[in-house]
This record gives C-alpha cells, sequence and structure tokens, in this order.
C-alpha cells in the first residue's frame, strides 16, 4: 500500500558550476520517495517569480505533489551556490531570506498533517523563527502514529543547540552523518566516545526510535530502542561507486529509510536500501537523477 510522506522545509534552486539543479532536502527526499511507490509530497514555499514558477513545473514534471507548496509576493524562491571538490564533496553559500524562510502555518496544512504516514523535516528550514514555529507546529499537529523524522543538516550557521534539541524532542526518528554527531554531542553536553555508545545515549535522552549515522562512502550505523524485536543495531559497509556528485545523496538515504521503515523492513534491510539509493544518486549528477530505462530498480541493481 502507498504511504503519503511528506518533505517539509526548503525547496531551492541548487546553482553548481556548470548547471542549475532543483534542490532542497524535502523535495530531494520527496522525489527519491515517489520513486520508490510511495506518494511523496512536497510542503514548502516559493517566489511569485520566474523561479519558483519554473521549480513548481519541474516538481509536477516530476511526480511530486505540489498542492501544498506556497507562493511568496514579497520574498524569492530559495538559491544556493554550490561548490564541488575534487573528491565531489559540495559546499553550500544559502542566499537569505527567501521564500521558505515564511512558511505558514494554514488551514491546507493542518488537514494535510491529519493524513499522512510519515513528515521528514530538518534544521535549516528553521533558521528563521516564523518558518520554525510553522514547522514544529505541523510536527505537533500530526496523528500520533504519523512517523517525523529529523535529518539534521548543519549548514553554516543556521543551527543551535535549542533548535536541534527541540526538533529530536519532536522526532521518532534522527538522522545524521559522522560529522554531525561530534558536534551535536557536544553543543548538547552529552559525552561522545564513540558513534554506538553515542546514538544509544541520543536514543535515551530523546526518547527517540531510530538513530541513523551516516558514513558517506563507507556505509552507515542504525541503532533502535531496545525494547524493538530483533537485533538493536545494524552496520553496512555502503557500495563503491565512481561519485558524480553528492548533492541529494543523503537525502536519497534518508527516503530509501523511511520507506522500508512504514513497510516494516528490518534493520538490516533498511540499512541496505537506504545505502543502495543513496549510492545510485551520488553516482548520478543532481540530487533528482532519472532512472535508467524508467525504473528505480534498474538503477539500483547496476549499483549491486
Amino acid at each position: 500500500m502507498k504511504k503519503k510522506v511528506v518533505g517539509l522545509g526548503e525547496v531551492l534552486w541548487d546553482l553548481l558550476p556548470e548547471r542549475t539543479c532543483l534542490g532542497g532536502a524535502p523535495a530531494n527526499f520527496a522525489y527519491i520517495t515517489t520513486l520508490m511507490g510511495d506518494q511523496g509530497i512536497v510542503a514548502s514555499r516559493v517566489g511569485e517569480d520566474s523561479q519558483g514558477l519554473e521549480a513548481l513545473r519541474r516538481m509536477e514534471e516530476l511526480g511530486l505533489d505540489i498542492d501544498h507548496v506556497q507562493t511568496d509576493r514579497k520574498r524569492p524562491t530559495g538559491t544556493v551556490k554550490v561548490e564541488l571538490d575534487e573528491k565531489g564533496i559540495a559546499k553550500f553559500d544559502i542566499a537569505h531570506p527567501v521564500a521558505w524562510d515564511a512558511l505558514e502555518w494554514s488551514h491546507d496544512w493542518r488537514r494535510l498533517v491529519e493524513s499522512v504516514d510519515a513528515v521528514c523535516f530538518g534544521s535549516l528550514a528553521q533558521r528563521s523563527d516564523e518558518s520554525r514555529a510553522t514547522i514544529q507546529h505541523f510536527l505537533r499537529a500530526a496523528s500520533e502514529g504519523t512517523v517525523k523524522v529529523f535529518d539534521v543538516n548543519l549548514r553554516q550557521c543556521y543551527y543551535s543547540q535549542e533548535i536541534l534539541a527541540e526538533s529530536m524532542r519532536l522526532a521518532d526518528i534522527v538522522k545524521l552523518n559522522d560529522e554531525e554527531l561530534p558536534k551535536i554531542m557536544s553543543l548538547g553536553k552529552l559525552p561522545h566516545k564513540d558513534e554506538l555508545s553515542s546514538a544509544q545515549r541520543l536514543l535515551a535522552t530523546y526518547d527517540l526510535k531510530l538513530v541513523c549515522v551516516t558514513r558517506g562512502g563507507r556505509g552507515s550505523l542504525l541503532v533502535r530502542d531496545s525494547s524493538t524485536r530483533g537485533g538493536n543495531a545494524s552496520e553496512h559497509p555502503g557500495f563503491r561507486v565512481r561519485v558524480a556528485d553528492t548533492v541529494g545523496s543523503g537525502d536519497a538515504f534518508t527516503a530509501g529509510l523511511v520507506h522500508e521503515y512504514l513497510h516494516g523492513a528490518s534493520l538490516d534491510l533498511m540499512n541496505e536500501v537506504a545505502n543502495l539509493v543513496g549510492a545510485w544518486v551520488a553516482s548520478e549528477v543532481g540530487a533528482m537523477p532519472t532512472p535508467k530505462r524508467g525504473a528505480l530498480e534498474h538503477s539500483l541493481a547496476e549499483i549491486r
């Protein structure tokens, strides 16, 4: 059965050296969610400008549900200048203020959140007081069974301990990378010995169901609440691919993880699929690549 899954937060244009690509972690996440067979819904805000109109057109073309994307007369559509190093690792310069800094809690979003199976949100879209309040209102209004996923994205100076802690308190699942983990532990004045013990500490401190630590091309660690049946930790070595760029690969990982979680997969299968989808996006140009021969299964089979 298809699940309704929302990517909540920023939609923007990634301005890379040789091209411009649609992006923003929630939109990237929703796109991969749709490719995996669920209904990916974007809840964001764009400007009433040419870039905003093109973003809406492009998302619709990609099969995304854009009925819940707000428009803004005063602020421009978001953009990010992206620089890639020799390994394809991205650095970001994020425009401010833009349309997604003014997310509004609306009757439309109130109705939306009552019917979704999962919502994924990050820290970047909470850089403004207005959007932070709206995102947290959205999460608190969700039904009891809705899975809330906090995909940490520490960008520039757009985060604080207060935002991180409150986001983890509102979440069921937290996903972060191995560079972000020690920073978060330090900000929260929590001890950091190793990834496993820190993930377990976060689980206990914030009453989480699952913590995921990604390691780039070296795979990932999943750790869940000890009350769950089966193993409580899973490590995956990742898949070796020729990296085109890493933009959006973490968002794809999250989409794969959430898809499998919602469909009742084991911890090891969640880890396998998430790494597989993330590796595929890293091997392609841009955060929203087109699957080979029209089906995601063909693309993933080539990674295996």
